[in-house]
């Protein structure tokens, strides 16, 4: 299964809500780099790569996006729109992100900073290391 979803806890009162998400408890890795996505203009996809060893979990805090994941050998979508679910992205999962609404927020938690060696950004490639894995 690539589609791997994590429920949080909506803590709150008659106040509001808020949801708190801690590194090695509600995901599976410390949490060492945070990054969001807004303003994204109608018609564009992003993501088109994986990681060797980064993971991820993706939350759509406002909004909506759709996401293609992609072991190499399977290929599953979900549409992303509650601020209350991840989407655990693996290493070695090729992941594309699209149909964003005009008011999404897409808020990521890495698991490492930022490293462009980690990058797989050519899908030929892709295959060719999940073929020989």
């Amino acid at each position: 299964m690539l589609i791997k979803l994590f429920d949080f806890n909506v803590l709150g009162d008659e106040r509001g809500h808020l949801v708190a998400i801690e590194g090695n408890r509600h995901v599976p890795f410390d949490i060492k780099r945070v990054y969001y996505l807004f303003g994204t203009k109608l018609g564009v996809s992003r993501g088109f790569h994986a990681h060797k060893s980064l993971q991820q979990v993706a939350i759509c805090i406002s909004g909506s996006c759709r996401f293609v994941m992609d072991d190499g050998l399977n290929k599953e979508s979900i549409v992303l729109n509650s601020s209350t679910k991840g989407l655990f992205i693996d290493i070695m999962q090729w992941h594309e992100m699209y149909d964003f609404s005009p008011d999404c927020v897409l808020m990521v938690l890495a698991s490492d900073i930022y490293d462009e060696s980690d990058y797989i950004r050519n899908y030929d490639d892709f295959i060719e290391v999940v073929m020989h894995a």
